[in-house]
């Protein structure tokens, strides 16, 4: 049997901050279920919930050594929905209850580095010698570089191949250049001789890039499109170095979290056969919670995300007062990011209150209900390596209006209603009035019921299950393991 080691920075329930953490709570379920033995380490940050910290089971304490550091080494373990997660336990690094919580500190480099290490020596703590290493991002680059540069004498290790999953080129773990040696414990030559070197700083994922067997990210398209300057991230030149071990592969959603006829969080569940309905009444319900006037025939548009500029937020500012001006919808956002998104959002509820609802805390529950209740979800991003929020929407039977960039182009085909073919909208430039006339283009077929009916189904058809993309990640284990 493949044995199969996850590595990540996060991963639901234990922690979410984004796209990673859902790939990271529910790849590995698919795995185990396609004849993986696949096992995830993560860190053991104190903002773990309770409940789940209780369940741990402590199983080692010990030392490390990072470059000239002797640090706390501790190792829990806890079985959830059939998978075995270990977490990382050290308490300088990793206890930390302020508003960052995970990422955004000065001493990121340490605590990752400290990470990436830590899951090498945990091996043979938990007897456990996997014949690949998942790691995915600049947080786990590292594992990579140590195993090449600092196991390769060790029997037991020499055999282990990595691939390495880049989720968003734009979080690199870029740090000043003595790091290298005072932090990563690695020689000054690793610079010198471009491995790491990253204009006069290091750069993780670089690193990370290099010294894996192979390399995936999370769509084809976006595969395709960091090979390109515009994309790239200013690695667009190692990546096409990499290009014959690089794979993009979608991500998939969890398709027993994510589904309208046993969601526990709607008001009326719903399948394709009577979703146009069901949706109606989860509109009611959703419009009764945010205080917005019940109207049962008006469409609700709503945006799910991070607040940030990838996200195309200028695009919404430039048109959203137009929008809720001339047409008969209301727009329901939630999210948190930027101050000047969330002051500006609360600005347009406060022109528009009967028109807007804006929510800029997180809650999962109210998103499960935004999805069911809307008619339209929107995500017009400058780039997105896959995004997950368009699929559940598709899911849910609220139709995208997406940006044709990368895993966005690979999910959601342009309706045609000629064929009646496509589930969602897409516009190609990054344009406000493109996106204005791809919304007022879906209200107009939205209208006419016999065309929003076959749009929803298509919708509701597509499949974004895990399967068939973790059937390609096992294909590229198995040819690695076999090497």
């Amino acid at each position: 049997m493949l044995k199969l080691l996850y590595a990540a920075s996060e991963a639901a329930p234990f922690v979410k901050t984004g796209g990673l953490g859902d790939v990271a709570g529910s790849l590995p379920k698919e795995l185990k279920q396609q004849g993986i033995d696949v096992r995830v380490v993560l860190p053991k940050y104190s903002l773990i919930a309770e409940k789940y910290r209780k369940q741990m089971k402590h199983i080692y304490s010990g030392t490390i050594k990072i470059a000239w550091r002797e640090k706390y080494l501790g190792i829990d373990t806890l079985e959830y929905n059939g998978i075995t997660f270990y977490f990382i336990d050290n308490e300088d690094y990793f206890k930390r209850d302020d508003y960052h919580g995970y990422y955004g500190y000065d001493d990121d480099a340490e605590r990752f580095s400290f990470f990436s290490r830590a899951i090498l020596e945990m091996l043979p703590v938990i007897k456990f010698y996997p014949d690949v290493i998942n790691l995915n991002d600049w947080h786990t680059s590292l594992v990579s570089v140590y195993l090449k540069l600092n196991y390769s004498d060790n029997s037991h290790y020499s055999k282990i191949k990595t691939v390495y999953t880049i989720h968003n080129l734009k979080y690199q773990g870029i740090f000043p250049r003595y790091m290298l040696t005072d932090v990563l414990g690695l020689d000054d030559n690793y610079f010198i001789n471009g491995d790491f070197e990253f204009y006069n700083n290091i750069n993780f994922m670089k690193a990370g890039i290099i010294y894996a067997d192979a390399v995936t990210t999370v769509s084809n398209t976006y595969a395709q499109e960091i090979q390109t300057p515009y994309f790239g991230e200013q690695l667009d030149g190692i990546l096409r170095t990499r290009k014959n071990d690089l794979t993009g592969i979608v991500n998939g959603i969890d398709y027993t979290e994510y589904d309208p006829k046993t969601d526990p969080y709607l008001t009326a569940n719903y399948d394709i056969s009577n979703a146009l309905e069901k949706k109606i009444e989860n509109k009611v319900a959703l419009q009764k919670r945010l205080g917005l006037p019940i109207e049962r025939k008006t469409p609700i548009i709503s945006f799910v995300s991070r607040l940030v500029e990838a996200k195309g937020l200028d695009l919404l500012i430039r048109i959203l007062d137009e929008l809720l001006q001339y047409e008969n919808v209301q727009f329901v956002l939630l999210g948190t990011g930027d101050q000047k998104y969330e002051d500006w959002f609360h600005g347009l509820q406060w022109r528009f209150p009967k028109k807007v609802s804006v929510t800029t805390t997180f809650d999962n529950k109210l998103a499960h209900q935004i999805y069911a209740a809307s008619s339209l979800f929107l995500m017009p991003s400058r780039y997105e390596p896959c995004g997950i929020g368009q699929m559940v929407a598709l899911r849910y039977g609220a139709l995208p209006i997406v940006h044709a960039v990368g895993g966005l182009r690979d999910t959601i085909e342009p309706y045609d209603s000629y064929v009646n073919t496509g589930n969602g909208f897409t516009f190609n430039n990054y344009n406000a009035h493109e996106l204005l006339y791809s919304i007022k283009r879906s209200l107009e077929k939205g209208s006419d019921i016999i065309l929003r009916r076959r749009i929803l189904e298509n919708a509701m058809k597509s499949d974004y299950s895990w399967s068939s993309s973790a059937k390609q990640y096992k294909e590229i284990y198995s040819k690695l393991a076999s090497k």
